[in-house]
Protein backbone atom coordinates (compact mmCIF):
# COMPACT_ATOMS: atom_id res chain seq x y z
CA UNK A 1 0.00 0.00 0.00
CA UNK A 2 1.44 3.48 -0.58
CA UNK A 3 2.00 5.81 2.13
CA UNK A 4 -0.68 8.85 2.13
CA UNK A 5 0.06 12.70 2.39
CA UNK A 6 -2.33 14.84 3.65
CA UNK A 7 -2.89 18.27 1.65
CA UNK A 8 -3.99 21.61 2.56
CA UNK A 9 -4.84 24.10 0.89
CA UNK A 10 -5.78 27.98 2.35
CA UNK A 11 -8.05 29.76 0.01
CA UNK A 12 -7.37 32.95 1.87
CA UNK A 13 -7.27 36.92 0.91
CA UNK A 14 -4.49 38.54 1.78
CA UNK A 15 -4.30 42.46 2.13
CA UNK A 16 -1.94 44.88 -0.25
CA UNK A 17 0.58 46.66 1.36
CA UNK A 18 0.31 44.50 4.87
CA UNK A 19 3.25 41.96 4.79
CA UNK A 20 3.08 41.47 8.73
CA UNK A 21 -0.14 41.10 9.15
CA UNK A 22 -0.74 38.71 5.81
CA UNK A 23 2.47 36.37 7.65
CA UNK A 24 0.64 36.35 11.08
CA UNK A 25 -2.40 35.10 9.33
CA UNK A 26 -0.27 32.68 7.32
CA UNK A 27 1.67 31.12 10.05
CA UNK A 28 -1.92 30.40 12.61
CA UNK A 29 -3.08 29.15 9.35
CA UNK A 30 -0.10 26.25 9.24
CA UNK A 31 -1.41 25.68 13.27
CA UNK A 32 -4.81 25.37 12.10
CA UNK A 33 -4.31 22.58 9.21
CA UNK A 34 -1.71 20.97 10.93
CA UNK A 35 -3.63 20.20 13.96
CA UNK A 36 -6.21 18.49 10.87
CA UNK A 37 -2.97 16.55 10.00
CA UNK A 38 -1.87 18.52 6.84
CA UNK A 39 1.68 17.72 6.19
CA UNK A 40 2.13 19.98 2.99
CA UNK A 41 0.47 23.11 3.01
CA UNK A 42 0.03 25.37 0.35
CA UNK A 43 -0.96 29.31 0.03
CA UNK A 44 -2.10 31.70 -2.65
CA UNK A 45 0.19 33.84 -4.90
CA UNK A 46 1.67 36.67 -2.95
CA UNK A 47 -0.09 35.50 -0.55
CA UNK A 48 2.14 37.85 1.97
CA UNK A 49 2.47 40.87 -0.10
CA UNK A 50 -0.89 41.30 -2.37
CA UNK A 51 -0.78 41.40 -6.34
CA UNK A 52 -2.52 44.75 -7.64
CA UNK A 53 1.03 46.96 -7.20
CA UNK A 54 0.87 50.21 -9.29
CA UNK A 55 4.71 50.19 -9.87
CA UNK A 56 7.93 48.60 -9.25
CA UNK A 57 8.45 51.27 -6.62
CA UNK A 58 5.42 50.50 -4.52
CA UNK A 59 6.27 47.27 -4.44
CA UNK A 60 9.98 47.22 -3.42
CA UNK A 61 9.41 47.81 0.01
CA UNK A 62 7.72 44.18 0.61
CA UNK A 63 10.47 42.48 -1.29
CA UNK A 64 12.86 40.42 0.51
CA UNK A 65 15.67 37.85 0.39
CA UNK A 66 14.75 33.92 0.00
CA UNK A 67 15.86 32.86 2.74
CA UNK A 68 14.57 36.41 4.68
CA UNK A 69 12.52 37.21 7.50
CA UNK A 70 9.31 35.86 6.93
CA UNK A 71 10.52 32.41 5.72
CA UNK A 72 12.47 32.40 8.99
CA UNK A 73 9.54 32.46 10.70
CA UNK A 74 7.79 29.76 8.55
CA UNK A 75 10.84 27.39 8.89
CA UNK A 76 10.55 28.07 12.96
CA UNK A 77 6.55 26.82 12.51
CA UNK A 78 7.58 24.04 10.17
CA UNK A 79 10.51 22.78 12.46
CA UNK A 80 7.86 22.64 15.48
CA UNK A 81 4.82 21.13 13.85
CA UNK A 82 6.81 19.12 11.50
CA UNK A 83 4.67 20.21 8.21
CA UNK A 84 5.90 21.51 4.65
CA UNK A 85 4.97 24.70 3.06
CA UNK A 86 4.59 26.29 -0.35
CA UNK A 87 4.05 30.11 -0.33
CA UNK A 88 3.85 32.86 -2.67
CA UNK A 89 6.10 36.39 -1.84
CA UNK A 90 8.27 38.95 -4.10
CA UNK A 91 11.45 38.11 -3.46
CA UNK A 92 14.89 41.06 -4.14
CA UNK A 93 17.90 39.28 -5.41
CA UNK A 94 20.97 41.69 -6.76
CA UNK A 95 18.62 44.61 -7.16
CA UNK A 96 16.37 42.78 -9.21
CA UNK A 97 12.63 41.63 -7.89
CA UNK A 98 10.84 38.47 -8.62
CA UNK A 99 7.19 37.28 -7.53
CA UNK A 100 8.69 33.91 -5.95
CA UNK A 101 7.32 30.78 -4.36
CA UNK A 102 9.05 29.33 -1.54
CA UNK A 103 8.80 25.67 -0.49
CA UNK A 104 9.97 25.59 3.62
CA UNK A 105 10.38 22.71 5.74
CA UNK A 106 11.62 21.39 9.14
CA UNK A 107 15.00 20.75 7.39
CA UNK A 108 14.89 24.80 6.29
CA UNK A 109 14.33 26.61 3.08
CA UNK A 110 14.46 23.54 0.81
CA UNK A 111 13.50 25.45 -2.96
CA UNK A 112 12.57 28.50 -4.40
CA UNK A 113 10.65 29.48 -7.93
CA UNK A 114 10.77 32.21 -9.48
CA UNK A 115 7.85 32.87 -11.92
CA UNK A 116 8.78 32.52 -15.52
CA UNK A 117 5.79 33.41 -17.18
CA UNK A 118 4.12 36.73 -16.84
CA UNK A 119 1.19 38.09 -17.86
CA UNK A 120 0.52 42.07 -18.36
CA UNK A 121 -1.30 42.36 -14.54
CA UNK A 122 -0.69 43.38 -11.27
CA UNK A 123 3.17 43.47 -9.76
CA UNK A 124 4.03 40.97 -12.85
CA UNK A 125 3.70 44.21 -15.00
CA UNK A 126 6.92 45.15 -13.10
CA UNK A 127 8.67 42.28 -11.76
CA UNK A 128 12.01 40.46 -13.57
CA UNK A 129 10.91 36.78 -15.48
CA UNK A 130 12.24 33.97 -13.75
CA UNK A 131 15.73 32.71 -14.34
CA UNK A 132 16.34 29.63 -12.77
CA UNK A 133 16.04 26.13 -14.39
CA UNK A 134 12.90 24.13 -13.28
CA UNK A 135 13.85 21.38 -10.78
CA UNK A 136 11.97 18.87 -8.31
CA UNK A 137 12.65 18.72 -4.51
CA UNK A 138 13.16 15.00 -3.33
CA UNK A 139 11.01 15.42 0.30
CA UNK A 140 10.05 12.74 2.69
CA UNK A 141 6.71 13.32 1.57
CA UNK A 142 7.11 13.13 -1.89
CA UNK A 143 8.96 15.18 -5.22
CA UNK A 144 7.72 18.83 -5.14
CA UNK A 145 7.57 21.29 -8.21
CA UNK A 146 6.25 24.28 -8.45
CA UNK A 147 4.74 26.36 -10.20
CA UNK A 148 3.09 30.13 -10.07
CA UNK A 149 -0.78 30.92 -11.84
CA UNK A 150 0.01 31.37 -15.43
CA UNK A 151 2.89 29.56 -15.86
CA UNK A 152 -0.29 26.16 -15.79
CA UNK A 153 -1.14 27.56 -18.98
CA UNK A 154 1.73 26.12 -20.37
CA UNK A 155 2.03 22.50 -20.93
CA UNK A 156 5.84 22.86 -21.28
CA UNK A 157 6.15 24.22 -17.71
CA UNK A 158 4.58 21.19 -16.19
CA UNK A 159 6.42 18.48 -18.39
CA UNK A 160 9.44 19.32 -17.43
CA UNK A 161 8.85 19.17 -13.73
CA UNK A 162 7.11 15.46 -14.33
CA UNK A 163 10.12 14.68 -16.52
CA UNK A 164 12.20 15.53 -13.36
CA UNK A 165 10.25 13.45 -11.29
CA UNK A 166 7.87 15.49 -9.74
CA UNK A 167 4.90 13.63 -8.13
CA UNK A 168 3.05 17.14 -7.09
CA UNK A 169 2.85 20.32 -8.72
CA UNK A 170 2.33 22.98 -6.07
CA UNK A 171 0.84 26.17 -7.74
CA UNK A 172 0.19 29.27 -6.08
CA UNK A 173 -2.54 31.21 -7.84
CA UNK A 174 -3.93 34.72 -8.32
CA UNK A 175 -6.84 33.55 -10.82
CA UNK A 176 -9.18 36.94 -11.39
CA UNK A 177 -12.56 36.79 -13.10
CA UNK A 178 -12.58 35.44 -16.85
CA UNK A 179 -10.23 33.21 -15.95
CA UNK A 180 -12.76 30.49 -14.33
CA UNK A 181 -11.48 27.85 -17.29
CA UNK A 182 -8.19 27.40 -15.53
CA UNK A 183 -9.44 25.00 -12.67
CA UNK A 184 -12.28 23.98 -14.46
CA UNK A 185 -10.12 22.65 -17.58
CA UNK A 186 -6.58 23.20 -17.40
CA UNK A 187 -5.60 21.94 -14.23
CA UNK A 188 -7.14 18.88 -14.16
CA UNK A 189 -5.20 18.37 -18.27
CA UNK A 190 -2.19 19.22 -16.56
CA UNK A 191 -2.42 16.81 -14.05
CA UNK A 192 -3.69 13.42 -16.06
CA UNK A 193 -1.52 14.40 -19.37
CA UNK A 194 1.45 14.32 -16.97
CA UNK A 195 0.16 11.82 -14.14
CA UNK A 196 1.05 13.95 -11.41
CA UNK A 197 -0.81 15.64 -8.88
CA UNK A 198 -1.33 19.29 -9.24
CA UNK A 199 -2.30 21.10 -6.26
CA UNK A 200 -3.62 24.64 -7.15
CA UNK A 201 -4.51 27.18 -4.30
CA UNK A 202 -6.10 30.83 -5.32
CA UNK A 203 -6.99 33.64 -3.39
CA UNK A 204 -10.07 35.45 -3.20
CA UNK A 205 -11.11 38.88 -2.55
CA UNK A 206 -11.20 42.82 -4.58
CA UNK A 207 -7.88 44.53 -4.52
CA UNK A 208 -7.96 47.68 -6.39
CA UNK A 209 -10.74 46.57 -8.58
CA UNK A 210 -9.82 43.45 -9.51
CA UNK A 211 -12.23 40.38 -8.43
CA UNK A 212 -10.38 37.13 -7.55
CA UNK A 213 -12.23 33.67 -7.76
CA UNK A 214 -11.36 31.46 -5.44
CA UNK A 215 -12.42 27.93 -6.65
CA UNK A 216 -8.94 26.14 -6.10
CA UNK A 217 -8.50 23.14 -7.47
CA UNK A 218 -7.05 19.79 -6.11
CA UNK A 219 -6.50 17.24 -9.26
CA UNK A 220 -5.73 13.44 -9.54
CA UNK A 221 -3.42 11.85 -11.86
CA UNK A 222 -5.78 9.71 -12.76
CA UNK A 223 -7.99 11.82 -15.37
CA UNK A 224 -11.44 13.25 -14.16
CA UNK A 225 -11.09 12.75 -10.68
CA UNK A 226 -11.24 16.02 -8.59
CA UNK A 227 -10.01 15.57 -4.91
CA UNK A 228 -10.63 19.22 -3.59
CA UNK A 229 -12.45 22.49 -5.12
CA UNK A 230 -12.63 25.71 -3.16
CA UNK A 231 -15.82 27.96 -3.17
CA UNK A 232 -16.25 30.68 -5.43
CA UNK A 233 -15.14 34.16 -4.09
CA UNK A 234 -15.27 33.03 -0.65
CA UNK A 235 -12.07 31.73 2.01
CA UNK A 236 -12.32 28.32 2.69
CA UNK A 237 -9.62 25.37 3.50
CA UNK A 238 -9.34 22.57 1.42
CA UNK A 239 -8.42 18.86 2.64
CA UNK A 240 -7.41 15.88 0.47
CA UNK A 241 -5.63 12.50 0.84
CA UNK A 242 -3.03 11.48 -1.70
CA UNK A 243 -0.46 8.98 -2.69
CA UNK A 244 2.38 10.44 -4.39
CA UNK A 245 4.21 7.48 -4.89
CA UNK A 246 1.44 6.33 -7.86
CA UNK A 247 2.45 9.39 -9.85
CA UNK A 248 5.82 7.78 -10.60
CA UNK A 249 4.47 5.05 -12.74
CA UNK A 250 3.86 6.38 -16.18
CA UNK A 251 3.25 3.35 -17.56
CA UNK A 252 -0.29 2.17 -18.04
CA UNK A 253 -1.94 -1.04 -18.32
CA UNK A 254 -5.52 -0.99 -19.53
CA UNK A 255 -5.55 -3.91 -20.75
CA UNK A 256 -2.51 -6.51 -20.72
CA UNK A 257 -0.95 -6.94 -23.92
CA UNK A 258 -3.78 -5.17 -25.90
CA UNK A 259 -4.24 -1.68 -24.36
CA UNK A 260 -0.74 -0.34 -22.61
CA UNK A 261 0.47 3.35 -22.71
CA UNK A 262 3.65 4.45 -21.16
CA UNK A 263 3.62 8.77 -20.84
CA UNK A 264 6.92 8.82 -21.22
CA UNK A 265 8.38 6.13 -23.26
CA UNK A 266 5.95 6.61 -26.25
CA UNK A 267 7.29 10.43 -26.72
CA UNK A 268 8.84 11.70 -29.90
CA UNK A 269 11.10 14.78 -28.96
CA UNK A 270 13.03 14.65 -32.05
CA UNK A 271 9.81 16.34 -33.60
CA UNK A 272 8.78 19.14 -31.36
CA UNK A 273 12.07 21.12 -32.36
CA UNK A 274 9.21 23.98 -33.00
CA UNK A 275 8.58 24.58 -29.05
CA UNK A 276 11.85 25.84 -28.49
CA UNK A 277 11.66 28.31 -31.17
CA UNK A 278 10.48 31.85 -30.53
CA UNK A 279 7.89 33.35 -32.56
CA UNK A 280 8.92 36.44 -34.90
CA UNK A 281 5.30 38.26 -34.26
CA UNK A 282 2.53 37.73 -31.79
CA UNK A 283 -0.85 38.44 -32.22
CA UNK A 284 -2.18 40.74 -28.97
CA UNK A 285 -5.96 39.88 -28.43
CA UNK A 286 -8.54 41.41 -26.69
CA UNK A 287 -10.53 40.05 -24.25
Amino acid sequence: MKEKLKVAGLQMEPKILQKDGNLTRCLDLIQVTAKEGARLIVFPECALTGYIYTSLEEALPLCEPIPGPSTDKILGVCQKLNVYVVIGLLETDNGKCYNAAVLVGPQGVLAKYRKVHLPYLGVDRFVNHGNQPLTVCQTEIGRIGIGICYDINFPEHARVLALRGADIIALPTNWPLRREFVPEHIIPARATENLVFVIAVNRVGEERGTRFIGRSKFAHWAGGISLAEGRPYEEDILYADIEPATAREKHLILAPGEYEVDLFRDRRPELYGAITDRLADSTRIRL
